[in-house]
């Protein structure tokens, strides 16, 4: 099991920035997938990015390309979600996931392809 710990959410104006950063558990990180999905009130839950273990796959939703931007620090254990121009719609409670099966060349945006999630770090953006 990879144990995921987000951070980085707060409450910023429309237009801001902020980075989300998840810190993973294990010896695994630097072979598997992960992505960031969010989930906002009322909604169902919402694949936002991902990366491969190579960082060479990295797609994303397309309401937030060329605002997002995914990376990964293998040494670190630990992807982030830079996110920019935030927008109203971009609140949400925001989860990193890991796809636990090694050297995975794509990146699925579907839940259930990840076998750990953390607990959700919040973002409020206010206009």
């Amino acid at each position: 099991q990879v144990q995921l710990v987000e951070s980085g959410g707060g409450a910023v104006q429309a237009g801001g920035s902020l980075r989300l950063s998840c810190a993973a558990s294990g010896r695994t990180f630097s072979t598997i997938a992960m992505a960031w999905f969010r989930q906002a009130p009322g909604k169902e839950r919402e694949f936002v990015a991902g990366i491969n273990w190579k960082a060479g796959h990295t797609p994303y939703a397309n309401s937030v390309k060329g605002r997002f931007t995914i990376s990964r620090d293998n040494a670190k254990n630990t992807v982030y979600l830079q996110m920019s121009s935030l927008k109203p719609e971009d609140t949400a409670v925001y989860y990193c996931a890991a796809d636990r099966t090694p050297f995975r060349i794509s990146v699925s945006p579907i839940q259930g392809s990840y076998d750990d999630w953390g607990r959700g770090t919040q973002v409020t953006v206010s206009s």
